[in-house]
């Protein structure tokens, strides 16, 4: 089974406006509609057969509307979208909606600091990551081409998390460190954790061969997930620049593409 682990579809009322927004931030030339239909169409021309698609609330009263729109995602695409939800640390009903996620199904739940308003660090998440450790991953955006220090999200962040919480299943975004990829050599290259992976995504347009390389040597190989960041990158065209890249043949991409397989079976109950 190939997945890709990082995408993001938006609904048809908002895809346009938000890929918009995206242009501008990023300063590129989105390669995708934002669409779920043009992520599905990308998907399957690249080969891939799933993708996990993430919502995440920008502010406290977009969680609900954002898990509502995940939670139709898995139940209108189940053979094709693993959604994950999403919450705001500032959203005072986080309990409840652990529950209203859980009994829907989903398998994990997104954060993205910067987006949304608030640094990795804020105590505010700790009885969150306490609650749902056991039933979710959670996708975690990390980094920025500034200081880490100044940054809401970054590697250093992170690894105080995973240590406080061993049991918390974490896939680091864009190689654990988007635009600071040295910092997440530093910190997450020296030492294997058992709750952390990485994706691949938003990594390859700025990366050289040598610190493609550097990266995809430094974290184990099965705790490394194909990722494309969609609708901002293409997944025919990622699937390339990591073979050329990163000095790939086909059995190691197609290692990178089926790795989350196994991350993403539900878990037994216990």
């Amino acid at each position: 089974m190939f997945i890709d682990i990082h995408t993001h579809a938006f609904h048809p009322k908002i895809a346009r406006k938000a890929v918009e927004h995206l242009n501008t931030h990023y300063r590129l030339a989105c390669a995708g509609d934002g669409t779920i239909t043009h992520l599905l169409e990308r998907e399957a021309q690249a080969g891939l057969h799933q993708c996990v698609v993430l919502c995440a609330a920008t502010t406290p009263a977009q969680v609900i509307p954002a898990n509502d729109y995940a939670i139709s995602l898995q139940k209108n695409y189940p053979d094709r979208v693993i959604a994950f939800g999403t919450l705001h640390p500032g959203y005072a009903d986080w309990e409840k909606e652990l529950v209203r996620l859980r009994t829907a199904g989903l398998r994990g739940i997104k954060l993205h600091p910067d987006f949304q308003g608030f640094w990795l660090s804020d105590p505010r998440l700790l009885p969150i990551f306490e609650a749902a450790q056991k039933d979710f991953i959670f996708e975690i955006h990390i980094g920025y081409n500034i200081e880490p220090v100044k940054n809401p999200s970054c590697p250093y962040k992170l690894a105080a998390i995973l240590d406080a919480f061993p049991r918390l299943r974490v896939i680091a975004a864009h190689f654990g460190g988007y635009r600071m990829w040295e910092h997440a050599l530093r910190v997450f290259g020296q030492r294997r954790r058992d709750n952390l992976w990485f994706d691949t995504s938003s990594t390859s347009p700025f990366a050289t061969p040598q610190l493609m390389r550097a990266l995809l040597r430094a974290f184990p190989p099965e705790r490394l997930l194909f990722g494309t960041d969609w609708p901002l990158y293409d997944p025919a065209d990622e699937l390339r620049r990591l073979r050329l890249l990163g000095g790939l043949n086909q059995a190691e991409l197609e290692s990178l593409m089926s790795n989350a397989a196994s991350l993403l079976e539900p878990r037994l109950p216990t």
